[in-house]
């Protein structure tokens, strides 16, 4: 078969039968591939980041995704998709049309490039933001895509694919190749053995378990390790319900010092953390308050461990926990079962606000929901609720990119064409991306679309030394109308009060359709851990001593003695290159 068949045919063997992206005329034998397979089919988007938020968002359901743009206007417009996949472990990947080899190796000025030709230079921007870059020619277009998808699948990460006009059409072996690895054997066997006699001879142990065990498919071994344990367990925001929240050792999510004290004071006096997937950040820790760094305790990785300081490579997150399991004793160890979720909250004539919205949320999502939680405010109020068992929490907390929301959700709905995508975003967000509600309609998926209209950006707002400062203002929409511009079978409505908005979520269970809730509240209404929040942020900022614990800083350059006698008006008069 040819190259561009070849490809196709890898992905669609990893579980990508959809593929995201945007028509070009150096892409055209890439999409024949797509649709001329029995098996894929092309979802075309309204831009090229969008196509790679819904990748994203189809590749977090599915295990892998793929978006296919056009050279320089098309990979760079996704540039930033693929860097927030790579940002938190999202495997894209990222499939280009380029020009044909003789244009590139004549370095012809043709449509799309510099006048200072170099066909190289999206290739190069796409390495850093990538596990993984090929740029295909005659000589190594099997070898390289066989080599990135080696790494797509090991680590869990993007990889970028540039695959020039005629080698796309190009005749290659289509012998098959595993990309699966194993784990290395004596590594697992120490790794798991030196854990399991921390674990057992640890008397207050407790784990916490993040969003790393859904990037790397150990659900199930986690879920294993966590009942044969018998250990208390909590969770990072990311990490939120990859453990049922009525499990009877459950001790809730871990806020910091924002809320729930049980969780908070079991992690900060650990004699034994088991940190499974940990992704230790500002947003998804609540503020770096761990008085200890957490590869000094035990840290399960996807692809390597670390036991009391000491790392281990090559072994799989599912191996370390199925070995672990089997090795250690069952605790008895008696836990403050925290109260979990919103109190609920009659609805009422009055004003929409964040103390009725996240509870009555919090009453409507049903088990195997999937929930896509945009940027800002939001996450904060779906990170107090108690959610259904299985159901299903998105967000991009370490990238957050605004905007990237909405195509992700109907990059869900593409992947899980059976289970209710419910989408909760911010206006200011939704401007962003809002162009894909009309492919969804195009689509025939059926979200359930809630937009949080606050007049601006919010979190920006309360970030901000004046809150009122123009630069946070948005243009306002009636965004319930806007919805149905399109064309397709969509129900949407706006609401402004409590009991409004309680019938349009009654409503929603009876529409076989899309709908599309516009909710408004007043600029300054936010989720009470949002507050906390961002008040503690503001007071660390101000305190020199709740500045970044000086274990997460990088150290300081050594300066030498000449560098330290270059003046900077030297540097200003002859030049940073003289200097």
């Amino acid at each position: 078969m040819n190259t561009a068949e070849y490809l196709i045919k890898c992905l669609e063997e990893l579980g990508i039968n959809d593929f995201f992206g945007l028509p070009g005329d150096y892409n055209f034998n890439l999409l024949y591939a797509v649709e001329n397979n029995p098996n894929t089919n092309w979802i075309g988007c309204t831009n090229e980041l969008n196509a790679g938020y819904a990748a994203d968002g189809y590749a977090r359901m599915r295990g892998y995704g793929a978006v296919i743009t056009t050279y320089g206007v098309g990979e760079l417009s996704a540039i930033n998709a693929i860097a927030g996949s790579m940002a938190e472990n999202i495997p894209v990947v990222s499939i280009v049309g380029v020009p044909a080899t003789k244009c590139i190796a004549e370095k012809t000025c043709v449509h799309h490039n510099f006048q200072d030709v170099n066909y190289y230079a999206c290739y190069e921007a796409y390495k850093p933001v990538t596990a993984a870059a090929a740029f295909l020619t005659r000589d190594n277009a099997k070898l390289e895509i066989d080599r990135v998808l080696k790494v797509l699948v090991k680590e869990k990460k993007p990889v970028y694919i540039a695959i020039p006009l005629d080698i796309a059409t190009m005749e290659i072996s289509d012998k098959k190749v595993s990309y699966d690895w194993t784990s290395d054997e004596e590594n697992l066997k120490l790794a798991a053995s030196k854990i399991a006699a921390k674990i057992n001879n640890s008397q207050k142990p407790v784990i916490l378990g993040d969003v790393l065990i859904k990037r790397f498919d150990a659900k199930i071994e986690y879920k294993e390790f966590v009942s044969k344990s018998g250990i208390p367990v909590t969770n990072f925001f990311m990490g939120t319900n990859i453990i049922d929240m009525d499990y009877e050792k459950y001790i809730g999510s871990y806020y910091s010092e924002y809320a729930n004290p049980i969780a908070q004071k079991a992690v900060e006096e650990t004699d034994c953390l088991i940190a499974v997937g940990p992704v230790y950040t500002d947003l998804n820790a609540f503020g770096f308050h761990l008085p200890y760094k957490i590869n000094n305790h035990i840290a399960i990785y996807g692809t390597y461990v670390y036991a009391d300081g000491e790392r281990y490579e090559n072994i799989k997150m599912a191996d370390v926990l199925d070995q672990v399991s089997k090795l250690i004793d069952k605790k008895e160890i008696k836990i403050e079962k925290p109260l979990i979720g919103y109190k609920p909250i009659p609805a009422d004539k009055e004003a929409l606000s964040s103390k009725y919205i996240y509870p009555r949320l919090q009453e409507f999502l049903k088990e195997n929901d999937i929930v896509i939680a945009e940027t800002g405010i939001i996450p904060n109020g779906v990170a107090m609720m108690k959610l259904p068992c299985n159901m299903e929490l998105q967000t991009q907390t370490l990238w957050g990119s605004i905007g990237w929301a909405t195509p992700a959700a109907l990059g869900a709905c593409i992947a899980k064409p059976k289970s209710r995508v419910i989408l909760l975003t911010g206006e200011g967000s939704h401007q962003l991306t809002a162009m894909e509600v009309g492919n969804m309609l195009r689509r025939g998926v059926k979200p359930i679309v809630i937009l949080l209209n606050n007049k601006g950006y919010t979190i920006e707002r309360v970030l901000s030394d004046n809150p009122d400062d123009k630069f946070n203002d948005i243009m306002q929409m009636n965004y319930s109308k806007f919805a149905r511009v399109f064309e397709g079978d969509i129900w949407s409505t706006r609401v402004n009060t409590a009991e409004d908005f309680d019938k349009a979520l009654k409503v929603t269970q009876i529409m076989n359709k899309m709908c599309y809730i516009e909710i408004c509240t007043e600029k300054t209404d936010l989720p009470e851990l949002t507050s906390k929040l961002i008040s503690g942020f503001k007071q660390d900022k101000k305190s020199e001593q709740k500045a970044i614990p000086e274990q997460y800083c990088e150290p300081a350059p050594v300066q030498t003695e000449a560098a330290k006698n270059i003046s900077f008006e030297t540097v200003v008069h002859k030049g940073i290159s003289e200097v």
